[in-house]
């Protein structure tokens, strides 16, 4: 029978300190982030949803399968958006995705201040993205609750999530300041191969038990 797997994180769960901390990651990947697989397994069980990709079940799906499969997509992009940095240097976009950033955004400052802004300004609960639109367009947008770009046919390039639990036992309700930490993290090699695939790889496969 086949099932969805919590994906394995590409770095230790204390890799992101000091900017995310071990516990951080033990309770938002090992508790937040399994129950919506948990979660996912048990509203595909029996169903024809549980052998398709995940990002074809956010296209088609709603209410509560949409937001647990959106969620466990969104959370699985995320991880994969951050690298480990131990230093406190803002990491750096490649020449490819920087080049991208500028014609669309005028400048990579210009485009972390606004993606800065609108992580910040985000009321509640959401993300925010950088996304490809169909027609190869970089937007930016924040979005509420589990709402993904994936929903609308787009490819994200960037995630940010802004829900409390991503930041409150290391930042708490300072989330200006775990942005700014975000930028430390940053792995722009995965951004630009999102950037660069015709086609990105599914990030959430159902395999055999």
């Amino acid at each position: 029978m086949k099932q969805f797997v919590l994906p394995t994180l590409p770095y230790e769960l204390d890799a992101l300190a000091p900017h995310l901390s071990k516990e951080t990651l033990e309770y938002h990947y090992g508790k937040h982030h399994a129950a919506y697989i948990t979660n996912l397994n048990k509203l595909t069980e029996n169903t024809d949803f549980r052998n398709m990709p995940v990002e074809a079940i956010i296209a088609t799906a709603d209410n509560g399968l949409f937001n647990n499969a959106a969620q466990a997509y969104n959370h699985t992009f995320y991880w994969y958006c951050m690298a480990a940095n131990a230093t406190d240097t803002v990491t750096e976009p490649t020449d490819q995705v920087a080049q991208a950033l500028k014609e669309a955004f005028g400048s990579v400052e210009d485009f972390r201040a606004q993606f800065t802004d609108i992580g910040v300004k985000h009321f509640g609960s959401g993300w925010a993205w950088l996304y490809k639109t169909k027609d190869g367009k970089l937007e930016l947008a924040g979005m509420h609750d589990a709402m993904t770009p994936v929903k609308d046919g787009a490819t994200p390039l960037l995630a940010l999530d802004v829900w409390e639990h991503a930041y409150y036992i290391d930042y708490r309700n300072a989330r200006a300041n775990y942005i700014e930490s975000f930028w430390k993290l940053v792995d722009w090699q995965f951004v630009e191969t999102q950037l660069l695939a015709p086609q990105p790889d599914s990030l959430l496969m159902p395999s055999e038990a």
